[in-house]
């Protein structure tokens, strides 16, 4: 990616045009919004420059394989960014209640990893249309991404555990 989002714009026009191609990004930004936005673009896995030989071949098995990488570190970093955002105490009016209607299904299928255009072709909205309402999403959820949309969007429809007494 030398020339700034042009490797992720690139991924997302791979991604949408061959969804079966597997992408894998060589680079050597560990910035935490690059790499979610990388992800969300439709890259498989997101590597730093400086890896093993043997790591970058066992990281390409891996994706072939059907799973996504990122490095430990940037993982670890990911999911503390998350967890810490995810687990900061709410307000009894959550957000989801500000949601409307509209801003409640693109939210749903966002929890499932829909894509905007997939979002784009089951809601007949346009891309733009789209963009606005996930905009909406994320001020009323107080969140900064989507990934963290999704994460609580799944929290709030899964169902809790019965406690023992």
């Amino acid at each position: 990616m030398s020339s700034p989002g042009g490797g992720l714009k690139a991924a997302e026009t791979i991604s949408t045009a061959f969804p079966v191609v597997k992408i894998i990004i060589l680079t050597g930004s560990d910035d935490k919004d690059i790499v979610v936005a990388a992800l969300k673009a439709g890259a498989h896995a997101y590597v730093l420059k400086g890896v093993a030989a043997r790591e970058l071949n066992s990281i390409l098995h891996t994706v072939y394989d059907g799973e996504g990488y990122a490095s430990p570190s940037l993982a670890a970093h990911l999911l503390s960014e998350i967890t810490s955002t995810y687990r900061k105490p709410r307000s009894e009016k959550d957000g989801f209640d500000e949601l409307t209607e509209r801003e409640r299904q693109i939210l749903e299928l966002i929890a499932v990893g829909t894509s905007n255009k997939e979002i784009e072709q089951k809601l007949f909205l346009t891309e733009k249309a789209i963009k606005h309402y996930v905009t909406n999403i994320l001020q009323k959820l107080h969140v900064r991404n989507r990934v963290q949309a999704a994460l609580l969007a799944q929290e709030k429809t899964r169902p809790r555990p019965a406690m023992d007494s």
